[in-house]
């Protein structure tokens, strides 16, 4: 049997080495850092129900004085309560991304600025979409896989 890998398999593995290089630099960066630090706390829910969201990836990026983002980032990933947590981030802008399976991707920048900062996301459901063809429209019903959506 033929193993098909899909498009988002493809780009998770390749983010996945991509952070790999880039946690090495980060971490040699922070050891000549000098300034202060912050001891970061997650905690992922569902936004509907307040459950925790387990096996979400938690993905950081510093963010330059211009706005853009640096290259290289971290991954954590919940545990079964939704949380994670990371200690030793330099105090500045932090764009922090949640993503899992199921939920809307979560992004937001935060300004990290003491010693200890939780911060707690809320994960939506997709809303509905909708396609137009011929002058008809039909919602699409994206909670099943495309394997399982009738063709």
């Amino acid at each position: 049997m033929k193993k098909r890998f899909s498009i988002a398999s493809l780009a998770i593995g390749t983010l996945v080495i991509i952070l790999g290089i880039g946690i090495t630099g980060r971490a040699a960066a922070q050891d000549d850092y000098e300034g202060p630090m912050s001891d970061l706390r997650f905690v992922v829910v569902k936004d509907d129900n307040g459950k925790p969201v387990r096996n979400a990836a938690v993905v950081l990026h510093p963010v330059k004085k211009n706005g853009k983002q640096e290259l290289g980032g971290l991954e954590l990933k919940t545990d079964n309560d939704g949380k994670t947590n990371i200690d030793g981030i330099p105090y500045g802008q932090l764009r922090v991304q949640v993503l899992a399976p199921g939920f809307q991707t979560y992004g937001e920048d935060y300004e990290i600025n003491k010693p200890e900062v939780e911060i707690t996301v809320k994960l939506k459901r997709p809303k509905g979409q909708y396609t137009s063809g011929n002058g008809d429209t039909k919602k699409v019903d994206d909670s099943k896989t495309p394997e399982q959506k009738p063709q």
